[in-house]
């Protein structure tokens, strides 16, 4: 199954960091632990370079320079690279990257659906079979086993050739650049973190009145600085349905606080009164947050019928399956835009500035804008306080 070095200490990291040096093309992948923290505890960076396997000890390496290499390289391929990328922003405290290839984005591409795993991909395209048995491993636990070190090394082993052949396939289509396009919005938006007086908007929605989103905001401020302070998980301290439920039920007294299920006895033992004060004591009035628009739910008929065609005809001519050009929450970033009366692009999805911006991002504005009076209608039906 291919030979990989497992490197523990700084003098094995050198040689590394050489081999990192001399070829900037890499293929790579995490294993941590993230089960009672916020932040990722990295257990293992694999990394694969001109087919030399280098396993690196998260839990005792040195990784600045590393991360530093990282950053200058050609290109870093991944499969999913989510959570891989989060691990390296927080680690490297440097972001976004400009330089990944993503094989699960490229499958998309190519109409394999939106979330391909990295065994059915290597199944489908080099009819590899790879064992999934060590995925609930804990990867900061040493000695790690043969096994584990293998597993690690069989995740970057295949992963250049899948890239390849993927390219290939990519670019009969003409379909590439569109993918490397992607891959780096992709990196942008997950190194993208909502500002914490912003995150509010993530879990409220347009039935909450204004009152209920100072609520919220004083909510998510309070347990965003508290998670950070003790890296412990969200959900440990108040999972998002529960914020949901406090300021739709505004309970005035402990008792009542104790009637909500969707709270842990010891988080009202210990933070009680303080969620009893966020909810209570607010700011001016004036200070409150807007309401949030309604998603898109009556674009008149006729409108709706030419989006749809825009739709259909764009991903026809360019060859991309429909779900990979326009997504939901784009859209509805759209139609914000057009009620809001924005006219600065930068505020837009950096999907919906790139490529797509002559081809669909445009058009669909215009058609929106033809049905601004009907769209600023249902805006204006609110909730009040």
């Amino acid at each position: 199954m291919g030979m990989y070095q497992f490197i523990q200490t700084q003098s094995q990291l050198t040689q590394v960091l050489d081999h990192m040096v001399q070829h900037r093309k890499y293929a790579a992948d995490t294993e941590f632990l993230k089960v009672d923290t916020l932040w990722p505890k990295l257990g293992l960076f694999q990394i694969n370079i001109q087919e030399q396997i280098y396993l690196l000890d998260g839990t005792t390496l040195d990784l600045t320079e590393f991360w530093s290499l990282l950053t200058q390289a050609e290109e870093n391929i991944f499969h999913a690279c989510g959570e891989d990328l989060d691990l390296i922003y927080f680690y490297s405290k440097q972001s976004p990257l400009t330089n990944v290839f993503d094989t699960q984005v490229a499958l998309s591409f190519l109409g394999h659906g939106l979330q391909v795993s990295y065994q059915n991909a290597l199944k489908q395209h080099l009819n590899v079979d790879l064992e999934k048995d060590q995925t609930r491993s804990d990867w900061t636990a040493r000695p790690l086993t043969s096994e584990q070190l293998c597993y690690a090394a069989n995740d970057v082993i295949f992963l250049p050739k899948l890239a390849n052949l993927l390219k290939l396939q990519l670019q009969e289509k003409h379909l590439l650049d569109y993918v490397v396009e992607d891959c780096k919005s992709l990196a942008q938006e997950i190194s993208r973190k909502t500002v914490t007086s912003k995150l509010y908007q993530d879990v409220g929605n347009y039935r909450h009145s204004s009152r209920q989103l100072m609520q919220l905001q004083q909510l998510m401020v309070w347990r965003e600085q508290l998670v950070k302070a003790v890296n412990i998980p969200r959900s440990f301290v108040l999972k998002n349905s529960a914020m949901i439920d406090l300021v739709e039920k505004n309970p005035k007294s402990i008792f009542q606080l104790s009637e909500i299920k969707s709270i842990r006895v010891s988080v009202i033992r210990e933070h009680g009164k303080t969620i009893l004060d966020l909810l209570r004591f607010l700011p001016d009035k004036e200070l409150w947050p807007k309401n949030i628009s309604r998603p898109v739910k009556y674009i008149s008929e006729h409108v709706a019928v030419k989006i749809e065609n825009l739709v259909s005809q764009v991903a026809d001519e360019l060859h991309i399956p429909k779900m990979v050009l326009m997504r939901k929450k784009w859209f509805n970033e759209l139609y914000v835009h057009v009620t809001a009366g924005t006219t600065d692009r930068v505020t837009l999805s950096p999907y919906l500035q790139g490529w797509r911006y002559a081809v669909l991002t445009q058009p669909l504005l215009l058609l929106l804008e033809q049905d601004k009076e009907n769209l600023l209608q249902q805006v204006a039906v609110k909730r009040q306080f």
